[in-house]
């Protein structure tokens, strides 16, 4: 009995228990995803590679088992690029499978012709082209795998056009079954103990816990972890959830102090790259003693040398660090100089942004938005967030209940995100919590990065809410007056200050156009009637353009990237 390369491809990915796979078809690779939709994999049609690549991104972190992105060739393949990188700096599992051209026309100059494999080497873990149609069940299931395996990550198959349609005797197939769950590792008992040694001797001790921990499904234990020890924690933007925003020991309102004061940090699946200022002074103390639970060997002691150093999977390590606080039985005391500063900071800064949230003026400010959408939306939906002042002030101002419901630019700060992120969100959703609604808040630079996708919202008929928090621009705009003006001074390509877009665009009516609800809002009132008939209307996609005035700041941020002018 023969069997062709692309069924090889399908039935491989199913064995595998790939579930979505995402792309944009075009030769070599159609066949492949008809195969797929046979086998009982769901396809999404996407309108760009990259929002494709996200999208099967954002599938391998919410599930823990990679999404597929299917492309074709050369250009296809290249437009996946950002996914990939994106997916590998967020340790997120991904699998790309781009078709290239046919083996005997290779340097001929071929159609679409392109060194993909070689290209993918630097955006992934593992890059590889079967070498036979026989091979390609082992390869995938090697490749799904290495995703998997270790600190997650994307890996590329390359499969040549003329693999696609070949046929070969599916007896001389090398059949593998589904890859074995990732072993769990555990930290070194030493480790573990001198762990918590430090921290029972610490006098301001801080938890931080990062996405690594939400990935592991380590809620749970770290909820223990932080009841049991008494101790404040900080999540990282996607650790946001993993303990719930609105836990008493939840310092987040008050993150600079806490940083810069912590005598002893605990750092529970996150980085001390960027985001946490690199674990440097002036943001950290200099003697500050870092305890690092990474499951990535070569992130222990990077730019601050570890006190202790546990080596595994967070959910596991975290388990053992609550057997050796159980033998001790040691609570941080809640009346500590420490608890005192941190709530102290932590009421400063809730008035200060209580105070701009109930500004009454129009058009309305960033702070008055999110008031509104947080006394609106479910309480247990999953958020994307991506824009730059409309992510930096949603993470303060929008809680978070549940592990890995919040989505957002991440450790790449990647822009374009939002769309790709909200389909997978409502596809995985639609099969394993049909109740959770996804609600996906932009800014209105990032949502043009890809507003097409309105498109394919639409056509899976996905319940997704978009809201655009339009200020006219990239971190401000131009009111319609001052645009007019502007406009006389000459050409805009000359004129126009770089940051500006287009005054009063219209979104919603992209979502209108095809088929979903549109909304346009100026005023409180509107925002309200919008989003209550939005989240009420539970099965229809829904896009709020909500105007604010362009020049809405915020509070002094907290990434000095943002900062250096007056943005």
């Amino acid at each position: 009995e023969a069997v062709s390369g692309a069924q090889l491809v399908a039935e491989a990915l199913k064995a595998q228990n790939i579930e979505y796979m995402f792309g944009i078809v075009g030769i070599p690779i159609t066949e492949i995803a008809i195969a797929a939709q046979a086998v009982g994999i769901k396809y999404v049609g996407m309108r760009n590679e990259q929002a494709a690549c996200y999208a099967a991104s954002a599938v391998g972190y919410l599930t823990g088992r990679p999404g597929v992105c299917l492309v074709v060739s050369g250009p296809g393949f290249l437009h996946a690029l950002g996914g990939m990188a994106n997916a590998n700096l967020n340790c997120w599992p991904l699998l790309v499978i781009g078709g290239s051209s046919d083996r005997n026309q290779e340097t001929m100059g071929a159609f679409q012709e392109f060194p993909q494999v070689e290209a993918a080497r630097l955006y992934n873990k593992l890059a590889v082209r079967p070498s036979s149609l026989e091979v390609i069940p082992a390869v995938i299931e090697k490749a799904v795998r290495t995703t998997i395996y270790g600190r997650p990550g994307s890996c590329y198959i390359d499969i040549p056009g003329d693999f696609v349609n070949l046929q070969v005797n599916k007896s001389s197939v090398k059949y593998v079954e589904c890859c074995l769950p990732p072993p769990l590792s555990m930290a070194e008992q030493s480790a573990v103990s001198e762990a918590v040694s430090v921290i029972t001797r610490s006098e301001q001790p801080l938890v931080i816990v990062g996405k690594g921990a939400a990935y592991s499904h380590a809620e749970n234990n770290i909820r223990k972890l932080v009841d049991l020890c008494g101790l404040p924690f900080l999540p990282t933007p996607m650790g946001k959830g993993v303990v719930p925003d609105n836990h008493p020991n939840c310092v987040a309102a008050a993150r600079s102090t806490a940083l810069q004061h912590a005598d002893v940090i605990i750092l529970l699946g996150a980085r001390l790259n960027w985001i946490l200022h690199f674990g440097l002074p002036p943001r950290f103390r200099q003697d500050v003693k870092v305890i690092q639970i990474d499951i990535c060997a070569e992130e222990l002691g990077n730019n601050v040398r570890p006190a202790a150093s546990l080596l595994g999977d967070i959910n596991t390590v975290t388990k053992q660090l609550l057997e050796e606080f159980s033998k001790r039985q040691w609570k941080y005391p809640s009346t500590s100089q420490w608890w005192k500063k941190l709530r102290e900071k932590i009421m400063s800064n809730e008035e200060k942004s209580k105070g701009l949230e109930l500004q009454k003026s129009l058009p309305m400010n960033y702070y008055t938005v999110f008031r509104h959408i947080r006394d609106l939306i479910p309480r247990d939906c999953i958020l994307v967030s991506e824009g730059a002042n409309t992510m930096d002030i949603g993470r303060t101002a929008l809680p978070n209940y549940h592990p890995r419901q919040r989505l957002d630019a991440g450790t790449f700060g990647t822009m374009g995100v939002g769309l790709g992120f909200a389909i997978a969100a409502a596809m995985v959703a639609k099969d394993r919590t049909p109740e959770k609604r996804v609600i996906c808040i932009e800014g209105d630079s990032a949502f043009g990065f890809s507003g097409m996708e309105l498109e394919t919202v639409c056509r899976y008929n996905l319940p997704i809410l978009i809201i655009v928090v339009n200020n006219n621009g990239i971190y401000a705009g131009l009111d319609t007056d001052a645009w007019k003006e502007m406009l006389k001074l000459g050409d805009p390509a000359t004129c126009v200050p770089p940051v500006s877009l287009l005054p009063n665009s219209h979104y919603e009516q992209i979502m209108s156009a095809f088929g979903g609800k549109g909304y346009f809002v100026t005023r409180p009132e509107e925002l309200q009637n919008a989003l209550k008939a939005s989240v009420a209307d539970g099965h229809a996609p829904a896009l709020i353009n909500v105007m604010i005035d362009p020049r809405a700041d915020r509070k002094k941020q907290e990434f000095p990237w943002l900062t250096r002018s007056n943005m």
